[in-house]
């Protein structure tokens, strides 16, 4: 998929663990494995937001668009 989910690097930079963060953003911590995993076919901006709250950053830093390589590059 093209859409990356860049959560484990906003966690590596806040210095938290996955548990504190679905604890402050009221999931559970496989709902947030599933979503760090890129498992997930959607978000909830409700969710997008609470992570932007919890981690003090953008959602252009959780969520990043990388294009498919395309065949024969």
């Amino acid at each position: 998929m093209p859409i990356v989910i860049n959560v484990d690097v906003m966690l590596a930079k806040r210095k938290m663990h996955s548990g504190e963060l679905a604890e402050k953003i009221g999931i559970s911590a496989a709902n947030l494995s599933i979503l760090k995993t890129g498992k997930a076919k959607a978000i909830r901006f409700t969710t997008l937001e609470a992570i932007c709250k919890a981690l003090d950053c953008q959602p252009g830093d959780i969520l990043e668009y990388v294009p498919p390589k395309e065949e024969g590059s």
